[in-house]
């Protein structure tokens, strides 16, 4: 995992702001974002949190992605694969924070 992804994991979780190159973390409130140039790839609020690729479906946004809890992103064949499911990168809801 690359240090720029790990720190904004880190920010994510403890609602923090964070701007790095082209990874940004915001908080609004109780809704904090991960963007990745510009787009929202994450999103967390108290009860869960929610993830897609922005129709950009990048080996950058699957790293960024799988430095988040819970999230293990492979490609084969061109399909994406979330938690070992089929997934086409449209926005989904994770679950209950840790």
């Amino acid at each position: 995992m690359r240090e720029i992804t790990r720190q904004a994991a880190n920010h994510f979780y403890n609602g923090k702001r964070f701007n790095l190159s082209n990874t940004r973390v915001t908080v609004e409130g109780d809704v904090v974002k991960l963007l990745l140039h510009g787009n929202c790839i994450a999103q967390r609020t108290p009860l869960a949190y929610t993830i897609n690729t922005c129709g950009e479906p990048t080996r950058l946004t699957k790293e960024r992605l799988n430095g988040l809890y819970g999230i293990f992103i492979c490609i084969k064949k061109k399909v994406w694969y979330l938690n070992g499911n089929a997934w086409d990168g449209k926005n989904i809801i994770i679950g209950g924070m840790v």
